[in-house]
């Protein structure tokens, strides 16, 4: 199991690359056949070339990303950030909560991603 530490800093790394990073610059962070389901209720992806493919969606927008609180117990953490993208309608802003687990390496092996679209809202 991971350090606390290290859990905290993978979920810096994430957030970061959320907000600045391309798709395989982020699913670097997750291990070979993590699997992720954002948003929760949503399909599940599993392996790491369908995590590069859901990433790629934003790889190309103008992005910025804060983390606002992270919470490490176990091979796990839950974090909340902000996310704000501007797309061709306008920029939008949402503030997910995600739960993830680690690998012994600090990798993630699980990503839940908890929203929904009436949180996603317009940013001037």
């Amino acid at each position: 199991m991971p350090e606390p530490s290290v859990i905290r800093d993978v979920v810096a790394s994430y957030v970061k690359a959320i907000g600045t990073g391309g798709a395989a610059e982020i699913a670097a962070l997750y291990a070979e056949d993590a699997t992720l389901e954002d948003p929760v209720g949503s399909e599940p992806l599993r392996g790491r070339a369908a995590i590069v493919e859901f990433y790629s969606a934003i790889e190309n927008l103008r992005r910025e990303s804060e983390l606002i609180a992270v919470r490490a117990a176990g091979d796990s953490a839950a974090f909340h950030f902000r996310v704000r993208t501007e797309t061709p309608d306008g920029a939008v802003e949402v503030e997910p909560i995600d739960v993830m687990t680690f690998d012994a390496d600090g990798r993630i092996t699980s990503m839940r991603a908890f929203w929904s679209p009436e949180d996603v809202q317009s940013a001037s």
